[in-house]
């Protein structure tokens, strides 16, 4: 039997190669034939429908062969499969019904089975509004009546009013844990590449970040992991304040202190007091203020010195903020409000063109329908607003970025701006948001262990940096109260210390409902039980080091994955192997609503679900008197395995870096 890979490949090339023959041959008979008897036409005519329908089937069964090539390695998502089956069933069962709803969910009581479907309920009531008597366990058994044939249910129960427990073979669990050991953590399969756009961070130049950036910053980059790893071209950008009336307040303040700035450059890296003190000036002194308005006309006429100063401040502030994102492992393109200034005036002009956009006291602005507020696109005094450049911003997304998914990542106190902006870039016809999705991912606000506005005890804004460096101190404090300074060496205690405290900080966040405040406590996050990203970093390193004890490395783990089955008879072998499945599900839920929390739910499940495996059941036995290994059970250490990468995964996806020994 030859490779199959190149097989399918072969195949591939020869239907390619059909389907150009097929088209060529449609082609002349398109072309002009000389006229004959009838008859001739329409066989010429049904020569032609046969062969369209050839090459449409052609086409059908590589795009199939295509996905399922892609597909093979692919996690599967179970629930998706159970949706599929009992799909089959429900529609066999309810012939009635158009388009009848299909709901499976995990079952989490293990002696109601794996999974339950809950679909009778609701298919009784919506029979019952056609005039259709029956009741939803009558449902239930003509919807097991109908199971087609599958390779995952080993058997059905029907419980309460119209429950379907379901009860997953074991062989077909034992054998997707073979696949994601044999071939890694993989992706389940997803019907197209799409390219996203994640407008995350956000800060503004000349003020320092702060925790009001934290939660942007970490939502969106795992957000953008989340992206990646599914398979779609992610584009991370950070839509900086680097514009307006502020930077001609800025301007007028350096060309006063430093008046030789264009020669030598400006001790200038205290940007907050620098800041501060320009914004005094501009509150207190009449003067100064018409300087910096025109100042302002000055820079967006692009005059060299003007430019060269606002980048000079550009570029202090810059430093500052990589400070963060070097700390934080991001990396993402800057695109401030500067870079669609000259973008705004097309965007005014298509929507004075359109007749979308009206004069009202000095101002224009653009009412949408059904929508709280209009928008203002251009100021009483001729120049643009955030409206505008928001608007330009969104447009070049999807006109020069083309992206299938724009997610803007800020405070929910803008939920109100950003459902205007997208129900306008509708109503010019912009995009359809059947086909693209653009949506707004708000959250709440961090709070103080006093449950106020996370402030510092002078009542000012925390500094981001400020909070990195202290996580960092209180971390190195928790590692050496537990000693761990003796055991390892400086370089791993410092990547011990930077993966506790940074992962904390992010685990903190990410863990709760982005929609809700939370609160901001070291304590709790450095807490090594519960969950925290201190216990589940612990557990990591506890379940890699289960090998090293035993002394299998990767590549017996690997022949032992392509050789052995992984036993699934004891119960808790069964929940873990299980849970270690679930991944899918719990990626597929976060694309749906962006919600973080669910993969930080999973990953503490999983923990404590390996825990209770591994008190349960010995995957290394060792002589009491000696302590030496006798015995391994390979296929545990296969599911020690599967978890930890998993695990792995997670924590990748969540921004957290987990190191070999802490």
């Amino acid at each position: 039997m030859g490779d199959p890979v190149t097989e399918y490949t072969a195949r591939l090339l020869r239907q390619e190669q059909e389907i150009r023959s097929l088209s060529a041959e449609i082609e002349s008979l398109k072309k002009p034939q000389t006229l004959g008897p009838s008859q001739e036409m329409d066989e010429l005519r049904d020569e032609n429908t046969k062969l369209k329908y050839r090459v449409n089937i052609l086409k059908k069964s590589l795009l199939l062969e295509g996905r399922t090539a892609d597909c093979s390695k692919s996690m599967t998502n179970i629930n998706h499969r159970l949706q599929e089956v009992f799909g089959e069933a429900i529609r066999a069962a309810c012939p009635e019904l158009d388009d009848p709803p299909v709901a499976v969910a995990a079952n989490q009581q293990a002696k109601f089975g794996d999974y339950q479907c809950n679909s009778a309920m609701a298919l009784a009531q919506m029979l019952k509004a056609q005039g259709v008597k029956t009741n939803p366990r009558e449902i239930a058994e003509k919807i097991i009546h109908n199971l087609p044939d599958n390779d995952l249910i080993q058997k059905t129960e029907i419980a309460g009013p119209g429950f379907i427990n379901i009860h997953l073979k074991r062989s077909f669990v034992s054998k997707l844990l073979s696949k994601l050991l044999i071939n890694g953590v993989q992706p389940p399969p997803l019907e197209a590449r799409k390219r996203v756009v994640v407008d995350f961070s956000s800060p503004n130049i000349a003020k320092e970040m702060h925790v009001g950036h934290l939660r942007s910053t970490i939502i969106g980059e795992s957000m953008s992991r989340l992206f990646e790893f599914l398979g779609y071209d992610v584009v991370r950008l950070n839509h900086v304040g680097d514009w307006g009336t502020q930077f001609g307040m800025l301007i007028a303040h350096l060309h006063d202190k430093f008046p030789d700035y264009l020669t030598s450059c400006p001790p200038i890296g205290d940007l907050q007091s620098f800041y501060k003190e320009s914004k005094k000036r501009f509150d207190e002194e009449e003067d100064f203020k018409k300087r910096a308005y025109q100042c302002v006309v000055r820079l967006q006429s692009k005059e060299p010195d003007f430019i060269k100063a606002w980048n000079l401040i550009c570029d202090v502030s810059r430093r500052e903020f990589q400070k963060v994102y070097d700390c934080l492992d991001i990396k993402i393109v800057e695109r401030g409000e500067s870079y669609y200034q000259d973008m705004m005036t097309k965007v005014v002009k298509e929507f004075e063109e359109r007749g979308l956009s009206e004069l009202d006291e000095g101002r224009w602005v653009v009412f949408v329908p059904g929508q709280p507020i209009p928008l203002t696109i251009v100021k009483s005094d001729g120049g643009f607003t955030y409206d505008t450049s928001d608007l330009a911003a969104l447009h070049q997304r999807l006109f020069v970025e083309k992206a299938d998914m724009i997610i803007y990542v800020t405070d929910s106190g803008q939920a109100t701006h950003f459902q205007v902006v997208f129900a306008a870039a509708q109503m010019i016809g912009w995009y359809d948001p059947q086909v693209t999705r653009v949506e707004h991912a708000g959250f709440g606000v961090v709070l103080g262990e006093d449950k106020k506005k996370f402030k510092t005890r002078s009542g000012e804004t925390v500094r981001l940096m400020d909070l990195l460096d202290e996580g960092l101190k209180r971390s190195m404090d928790k590692l050496k109260e537990k000693e761990r300074d003796k055991v390892l060496t400086p370089e791993e205690l410092t990547k011990a210390q930077r993966s506790v405290a940074f992962g904390c900080i992010k685990y903190a966040d990410l863990s709760h409902n982005r929609v809700n405040d939370y609160v901001f406590s070291f304590d709790k996050m450095l807490d090594d039980r519960g969950n925290t990203a201190a216990y589940l970093l612990y557990a990591f390193t506890r379940i890699r080091s289960i090998a090293r004890l035993a002394n299998i490395d990767e590549a017996t783990l690997r022949r032992a994955a392509e050789t052995s089955e992984v036993r699934l008879e004891h119960e808790k072998e069964w929940k873990l192997g299980k849970c270690i499945l679930r991944f899918p599900e719990v990626l597929h839920k976060m694309l749906d609503d962006l919600l973080l929390h669910s993969l930080s739910d999973f990953l503490y499940e999983l923990a404590t679900t390996f825990t209770e495996f591994y008190d349960s059941c010995y995957c290394v036995e060792k002589d009491r008197q000696t302590g030496e290994v006798v015995k391994v059970n390979m296929w545990r250490m296969l599911l020690c395995d599967a978890t930890a990468s998993v695990m792995a995964k997670c924590f990748d996806i969540l921004g957290i870096n987990p190191v070999g020994r802490m």
